[in-house]
């Protein structure tokens, strides 16, 4: 019996660890109000220290990865699949809160004094496609906010290394090592996640608490528990695809760190060096993981497609208009879906996403600030679906480039002292 607990603890300790904190964090935030934002400091040490692994991680991780892959069939059959995989499961996503906003709409009963702004620019989705995948000089791409630029250089520079052939293999080795230096200094950095995470839950709980018993209530009381139930149910569903209950086992067993990081920071790309690790003990190859994750940890957001669904709806209510009709809910979902693309990995990221829906419904310039307060409310469970949804992602996709009997060859693997990078 005590040999049980002990594998137990030895399994879930660090996660149960994380938990234990986040507890304590939450209480003093209930307790202390807005005065827990005392130990906010705490907190940005251990986001600030994983912004700054970002940037040097996603370049490394994914030039080595394109770099070492000897077919590049591979990577084209990686890039066709992760496509696939996010845009589909956006759109569910979007399906499953169009449901509930119909049946339980979000704004009934609300009544926000609404004050009229300056108009907001229009944006052009033209120039913010250029904008998103490419900058104007190198030193833009040394920076978090430009993940998707950066994406695009290191894919070219590996293939660019894989191109030279034998000359290139001595960088391509580099790399190699280079991330699993990266990889590393992220495992040290996780030793300050408890106390961070702490520090961060009890300043959240503390200062936003009270803003959910106002008058976004209604809408918080649809998206949270939509939230949940997409964490637990749809991602059993993909786990399950992915790999049978074997999969879904090792994804909810690997998950928990993740989850407890970016309902903390409130950034996919602060979890991502966390995502990595989790995806490496689910079993997903390394080419697949490190270009993946940095990919979807800009373009995968299924709780970001959620909240669209959840604002759009919103505004409706709240200026009198139907939201009905398969025209309007089409429409939606691309909205839905475009504004999880261009929204970035950073805290209170999505405003570009919101502008969109503000512009192109027509909605009047004072409806921006009504649906960036809902984007601030939903930023924590949203970027916990966005990161977590990267990690099923990844192993829906090595389900479609491998074969569903990927997982019982790296278990295989496993057993035979394989698969341990």
């Amino acid at each position: 019996m005590s040999t049980r607990t002990q594998t137990v603890w030895e399994a879930y300790r660090f996660p149960i660890i994380l938990l234990a904190a986040i507890v304590i964090g939450s209480i003093i935030g209930v307790i202390m109000g807005a005065d827990a934002a005392v130990f906010k400091p705490l907190g940005d040490i251990f986001l600030n220290l994983m912004f700054t692994v970002v940037v040097p991680l996603v370049f490394i991780t994914i030039s080595s990865a394109v770099a070492n892959m000897a077919n590049m069939r591979r990577l084209g059959s990686i890039l066709k699949n992760l496509l696939l995989v996010f845009v589909v499961t956006g759109i569910i996503s979007a399906i499953i809160m169009i449901f509930f906003v119909t049946v339980i709409p979000p704004a009934q009963g609300v009544n926000l004094n609404v004050n009229a702004e300056e108009p907001i620019e229009k944006i052009s989705l033209a120039n913010q496609a250029v904008k998103a995948i490419t900058v104007s000089d190198f030193p833009e791409l040394l920076s978090r906010r430009n993940m998707l630029p950066l994406i695009v250089f290191s894919v070219l520079f590996g293939f660019c290394v894989t191109a030279l052939g034998e000359k290139g293999k001595k960088v391509a080795e580099a790399l190699d090592i280079l991330s699993n230096v990266m990889m590393k200094m992220v495992s040290f950095i996780m030793y300050y996640a408890p106390i961070g995470l702490a520090a961060y839950f009890a300043a959240l709980v503390g200062e936003f608490g009270p803003e959910l018993l106002k008058d976004y209530a209604r809408a918080m009381a649809v998206y949270y528990p939509v939230t949940i139930a997409y964490f637990f149910i749809a991602f059993f569903v993909y786990a399950y695809y992915s790999g049978g209950m074997t999969a879904v086992k090792r994804f909810f067993k690997n998950i928990v760190s993740p989850a407890f990081t970016s309902l903390a920071t409130q950034s996919s790309i602060a979890t991502l060096p966390v995502n990595l690790e989790s995806a490496r003990k689910m079993g997903v190859p390394k080419d697949i993981r490190e270009i993946v994750l940095p990919m979807g940890a800009t373009m995968h957001m299924d709780g970001s497609c959620l909240s669209a669904i959840l604002k759009i709806s919103f505004l409706f209510g709240l200026y009198g208009k139907e939201f009905t009709g398969i025209g309007t809910f089409a429409t939606a979902i691309l909205i839905s879906v475009m504004s999880g693309v261009v929204m970035s990995g950073v805290p209170g990221g999505g405003l570009i996403g919101e502008m969109l829906i503000v512009n192109l419904y027509g909605f009047p310039p004072e409806a921006f600030p009504i649906i960036a307060t809902i984007g601030f409310l939903v930023d924590p469970p949203a970027t916990m679906v966005n990161a977590c949804g990267d990690s099923v992602a990844a192993m829906m996709v090595t389900r479609l480039v491998e074969g569903k009997e990927w997982l019982a060859k790296v278990i295989k693997g496993e057993a035979q002292g394989q698969f341990t990078e």
